[in-house]
């Protein structure tokens, strides 16, 4: 009983000192926009989304590569998740990652994100309905990640990655590491965690499309007009974010368990918010999963999300699980994200 009094109590402290930071950073210009690689922002595996975002303390399997690398050093032998994202825009990101633990040395990971965005035609001022050639765009994140146990109580995690965008004729390429740790306090139940996410290089687009023809001096007519040049492009950072959460199993029984679980989130490209979400787990059979995305956050699209799961048990010890999110984007409708997932 305290220590669900003691959770509550931390619980409304986050939530209000955080709704008073967000406040505190209010200004007239808006930070959206102002990365490269946003795709790096889109979570990744139905657990987490259906949790409205608040995992960084809960992550536990395999998608913990991209919420929280320290959460996979609670993978006991392998596992496996692949996710598929309707996004949108009717843009689709793949995502899938591999976790393998090696004994005392720790746990290793591995993952790669790509988008799934089908090719468009070149218009131009001239050719407003297509000039007859297509253009794609590509979005890549290679990810190699470890984790160990400090102690049985806390761990660390890291994720270094190689970021790739590719649009038409023109690309840019980073590297960045993500770092979190995970700590089970001495309060029954009670989990922290804390993650940086996308710490790195700057990213600058470059390619043949920005070569022009350059007059170096429109005032003369008997110079070269047509010198072959670069035009400059800007190099952008990577949508830096820090997280930290807290987790609290409330329940736990032979028949059903509950966790609740709320992140404080501090991005690069955005002002704070805070995320909260729960999960009631039947029989270690089927599991429910709510929440609530970017609280205290103005004009913020995201809000409510809902998700189920199924796990079963297969030969040989291995287990499988379904899981499903929905997440609503309010005028931009919706979104839903698909998850397989195996332990073994």
């Amino acid at each position: 009983m305290k220590t669900t009094m003691y959770f509550f109590a931390l619980l409304l402290f986050v939530l209000f000192t955080s709704n008073g930071v967000a406040q505190s950073f209010k200004s007239n210009v808006s930070k959206k926009g102002t990365t490269a690689a946003p795709f790096l922002s889109i979570s990744q595996g139905a657990k987490g989304i259906a949790m409205g975002g608040a995992y960084v303390a809960v992550a536990h399997d395999a998608s913990a590569i991209f919420w929280n690398p320290a959460g996979i050093s609670d993978i006991y032998g392998g596992s496996l998740v692949v996710d598929h994202t309707q996004w949108l825009a009717g843009i689709n990101y793949n995502f899938i990652a591999g976790t393998y633990a090696v004994g005392d040395i720790g746990t290793i990971g591995l993952s790669f994100t790509s988008s799934d965005i089908d090719e468009m035609r070149v218009t131009t001022v001239e050719m407003p309905d297509g000039n007859g050639e297509t253009f794609a765009v590509t979005d890549i994140a290679v990810s190699v990640a470890y984790a160990l146990k400090l102690t049985d109580k806390f761990s660390i995690g890291f994720n270094p990655k190689f970021i790739h965008q590719k649009i038409w004729k023109m690309s840019a390429s980073a590297f960045a590491i993500d770092v979190g740790v995970k700590y089970e306090t001495p309060f029954d139940g009670v989990m922290l965690g804390m993650s940086i996410s996308n710490f790195g290089q700057k990213m600058q687009m470059q390619g043949k499309s920005s070569l022009v023809l350059f007059d170096q001096d429109l005032n003369s007519s008997g110079n070269n007009g047509r010198i072959p040049a670069n035009l400059a492009t800007d190099e952008w950072a990577l949508p830096l974010n820090f997280k930290f959460g807290i987790a609290y199993t409330a329940l736990k029984d032979d028949v059903s368990k509950l966790m609740i679980a709320v992140d404080a989130s501090h991005p690069s490209d955005d002002y704070e918010s805070v995320d909260v979400g729960a999960e009631y787990i039947f029989y270690d059979f089927i599991a429910l999963r709510g929440g609530y995305k970017s609280l205290f956050l103005s004009e913020s699209e995201t809000g409510l999300t809902l998700g189920v799961g199924v796990m079963q048990a297969i030969v040989g010890g291995m287990q499988v699980s379904f899981d499903y999110a929905y997440q609503d984007f309010g005028r931009l409708k919706e979104i839903q994200k698909f998850s397989v997932g195996l332990n073994f």
